[in-house]
């Protein structure tokens, strides 16, 4: 069995990759800054050996990487900025070459590697190149759109209104991933580092234009659901990262070859959109008290 450590273990991503890890029967430290939160002590109930680590302290790195045999690599501008990612991203990965880890899975953006203008991929493409000068043996996974978006933020604030609001036009086809199968898929490249290591993939689950998702939440919601076009302007002005990141999903979209997916990695649940969608609690999420807010 292999000790790996996992960073933004108490996030989406980190945390279903320490999941999938575990249930494997792996030793998974869960990296975090918040070792006493509740996330974490979930993850402690599961098996996992918590430790404190930041990315803005190198010492701490060290400490957190040092006898393990793999890392799951995972960055984020939000909360912070373009360059603080950037930063933290790049200390990270040194921090593993400096710790002579056996193999680095890095997850980043579908299609971040394609010069794409939006900045929080480019920003993880940044990243991925200092990983490819590291040394270290890696695979870098690029998920697309986010399911579990849909259950957060503005898009459950319109759904709470009876809309599905999105900015996209209905017909306009996006290719989606939960955070589950993003861990599953992390935690299977960190188990056969052979078969992928060198290998950038880009992932995802499921295709859908924005009229056939608000279908498919309005049938797992119990409610009637419609899109609502939202102008990239009124994005623009909250941000212009996102309102970048939109356009192009509109302009260029995110393909996936999702066929290709299902037939060689039939290991992984590979969940519709639909399916995902059943599985949330709607009830307590569209509820706007503000326990629920």
């Amino acid at each position: 069995m292999l000790t790996i450590a996992v960073t933004g273990a108490t996030g989406a991503q980190g945390g279903a990759t320490a999941r999938a890890l575990l249930a494997a029967g792996h030793t998974v430290r869960a990296l975090t800054r918040r070792p006493a939160g509740p996330a974490a002590e979930a993850l402690r109930a599961l098996g996992a050996d918590v430790r404190h680590a930041d990315f803005d302290d190198r010492a701490s790195l060290d400490a957190a990487l040092r006898g393990a045999d793999s890392l799951f690599a995972v960055t984020t501008p939000f909360g912070t900025d373009i360059d603080t990612e950037v930063r933290q991203g790049k200390s990270l990965i040194d921090a593993a070459a400096a710790a002579h880890l056996g193999h680095v899975v890095l997850t980043s953006a579908a299609h971040a590697d394609r010069r794409t203008g939006i900045p929080h991929y480019d920003s993880k493409f940044l990243i991925e190149q200092h990983l490819y000068a590291s040394g270290l043996t890696w695979t870098v996974i690029g998920p697309a759109a986010f399911m579990d978006n849909y259950t957060t933020g503005w898009s459950l604030d319109s759904l709470r209104e009876g809309s599905f609001a999105w900015p996209m036009p209905a017909d306009r086809p996006l290719t989606l991933v939960c955070a589950r199968d993003i861990g599953a898929f992390a935690a299977l490249a960190l188990q056969r580092r052979d078969v992928f290591a060198g290998r950038r993939i880009d992932i995802a689950s499921d295709e859908l234009d924005p009229a056939g998702i608000a279908a498919a939440l309005a049938t797992a919601a119990g409610r009637p659901l419609t899109h609502q076009q939202v102008p990239l302007d009124v994005v623009r002005g909250y941000s212009t990262d996102l309102a970048a990141m939109f356009a192009y999903f509109d302009e260029s979209g995110l393909d996936v070859d999702i066929p290709t997916l299902r037939r060689d990695f039939p290991e992984i649940a590979w969940q519709s959109f639909t399916d995902w969608a059943a599985t949330q609690n709607w009830p307590a999420l569209l509820d706007p008290t503000p326990a629920h807010a």
